[in-house]
């Protein structure tokens, strides 16, 4: 393992990993390959972007093309896949381009890699693909039930990697992660959504009564947890990384208005969103066998991801203009002015 391709690694985990890596092992070489959507933002790199070993490439990963050259150009041996698009929300009111990244842009990337012998295959995933879990915490064998265009593609992808693990004894491996915050987090997500507007007294929309439950794992233990896979991981096998901190979403929201001293008020109950999942939660023994383990627990974690964002005004505000303000009208302004009157 010398030449590590990091697709989507200007993303919001894919970027933590990143970091991870190129300051971790100045032996290997980290080039990230990200086709820049919305979500991708080369600031979240900026504590790398002049290592010695750190590369970057502007490429889809469903462009045969680009990926081939990439690889070729690059010796790439790994390839550790963060690449797809991510948020339910948009996969509900834009459903294409999820099959497009997550499950086309995967089978590309995969036959890339497969032609080009590529000695290990690392694909992030998410705890979504297990769907609503009503007691008892998820494992690794269990069967999918996505609920969500966003789920299905995601595990539509992990399926596409276990295939070409079967079919043709690839060296792959999968991780499925929990919901995930902490700095450089595109800020329409939950905690950095309800962060940002809550630092400029906008009202923040919780979904129905609020109550839907999530397990909230920091950046940089998602990033440690897909760094033990790496390294650790058998090939064939999927392994979850879990924060093991369950949260009601109204509880997360009292705490962010608390850390800021912002009033309650602020929350505004909205209708809920088409086929939420109430509950989400894993068991991930399987990766703490393997010698992992987390850094953070949420309330230290949490503080210090309202911080940042308090501190780190110059990255979010630029990205909550045009598409984002657009993006942000279509999603929440039906539903506030229901409430609102």
């Amino acid at each position: 393992m010398k030449n590590i391709m990091v697709t989507g690694g200007a993303g919001f985990i894919g970027s933590a990993f990143v970091r991870r890596m190129v300051q971790k092992y100045p032996d290997f070489r980290i080039v990230v390959f990200d086709k820049m959507t919305y979500a991708g933002n080369l600031d979240n790199l900026l504590p790398v972007k002049d290592s010695s070993n750190f590369a970057f490439v502007q490429g889809d990963i469903a462009d045969r093309e680009v990926v081939r050259g990439a690889l070729e150009q690059y010796g790439i041996d790994t390839v550790v896949n963060f690449a797809a698009e991510t948020h339910v929300d948009r996969s509900i009111l834009s459903p294409d381009a999820f099959i497009f990244s997550n499950v086309v842009g995967v089978h590309i990337l995969l036959e890339s890699a497969l032609k080009h012998k590529i000695e290990r295959f690392v694909h992030v995933s998410t705890d979504e693909v297990y769907g609503d879990v009503e007691e008892g915490f998820s494992v690794e064998t269990d069967p999918f039930a996505p609920n969500s265009p966003y789920a299905a593609s995601k595990a539509g992808g992990d399926l596409m990697v276990r295939a070409y693990h079967i079919t043709h004894g690839m060296n792959t491996v999968v991780t499925r992660g929990s919901n995930t915050y902490g700095p450089y987090h595109y800020p329409e997500k939950l905690i950095p959504f309800f962060v940002t507007e809550a630092l400029d007294d906008r009202p923040l929309p919780v979904y129905g009564d609020g109550k839907q439950v999530r397990d909230w794992l920091h950046v940089e233990d998602h990033a440690g947890g897909v760094e033990t896979v790496l390294m650790k991981g058998v090939a064939g096998e999927a392994y979850n990384v879990a924060g093991e901190n369950l949260q009601y979403n109204i509880d997360v929201t009292h705490r962010i208005l608390k850390l800021l001293g912002k009033p309650e008020s602020l929350i505004k109950h909205v209708p809920d969103r088409e086929g939420h999942d109430r509950r989400y939660a894993m068991n991930c023994d399987k990766l703490r066998a393997l010698g992992w383990q987390r850094d953070y627990n949420f309330d230290s974690g949490l503080e210090a991801t309202v911080g940042w964002y308090k501190a780190n005004e110059w990255w979010w505000r630029k990205i909550k203009t045009g598409e984002y303000l657009e993006y942000y009208k279509q999603q929440y302004a039906a539903r506030l002015a229901a409430v609102q009157g």
